[in-house]
């Protein structure tokens, strides 16, 4: 059985924070589709048509993730939330790469509602994960790379028992859990900070469900990871 959990510690600085998780088994993630390839285009242009309108950084769904980072010393104003850097790119007018169905959803329903989304392929963890504060020695590969580096001490990191998947929250990917078109079990989440709150948050995991149950027939359930029940048991 699969752990996942959030370190009080990580509470303790934002008891607000909910992680809420969507565990999807045995997905086709092959070829393309054009639902989601509409989705992904159509929060593009919603993004790109509101932050011609207003100011980016002061937005409440970003200014909390700014306010958070400022508060882990992890410089907002070079390391962009997921969230952010989808929204800088979505204003700028640059698609984003359909990589794959999965990844596409995720990102699509990331600039939609305006909150960090990402996944990890759960046949690539090693054990039990959680979200906790880096010592600085752990072990982490970025997307793409093969190159071993490690976080700063007091980041947010998401790791397993081998090694970071996610540095300064959700800011920057590992490579060996990425989700490929070959990826058939997969572990999605959802960070909430305020204004998001527990409604909300529940709201979007069931809407998420929906739409990757949508995407591809396959067995789909979801968890709320809080300050009260820090702890899913992902079976």
């Amino acid at each position: 059985m699969v752990r996942d959990s959030v370190d009080m510690p990580i509470f303790e600085r934002f008891p607000e924070y909910i992680r809420a998780i969507v565990v999807a088994e045995r997905i086709n993630n092959q070829g393309v589709q054009p639902e989601v390839e509409d989705l992904l285009r159509e929060a593009e242009a919603r993004c790109e048509a509101l932050f011609a309108q207003e100011g980016l950084t002061g937005h409440p769904r970003i200014a909390g993730w700014r306010e958070a980072y400022r508060t882990l010393n992890m410089r907002p104003g070079k390391n962009y939330s997921s969230v952010e850097a989808l929204a800088r790119r979505a204003r700028g007018g640059s698609p984003v790469p359909y990589v794959n169905t999965l990844v596409a959803l995720m990102n699509g329903f990331s600039l939609q509602h305006l909150v960090p989304c990402g996944g990890d392929d759960l046949d690539a963890v090693e054990n039990d994960l959680v979200l906790r504060l880096a010592e600085g020695d752990e072990k982490f590969v970025p997307l793409g790379s093969k190159r071993v580096e490690h976080p700063e001490p007091g980041e947010a990191v998401y790791v397993d028992a081998d090694q970071v998947l996610c540095r300064r929250w959700n800011w920057r990917q590992g490579d060996r859990t990425k989700v490929t078109p070959s990826s058939r079990n997969v572990l999605i989440n959802i960070d909430c900070l305020p204004p998001v709150g527990m409604a909300e948050a529940e709201a979007l995991v069931v809407e998420l469900v929906e739409l990757v149950n949508r995407s591809s027939s396959c067995s789909v359930r979801h968890y709320l990871i809080t300050a009260s029940e820090p702890i899913a048991e992902l079976g």
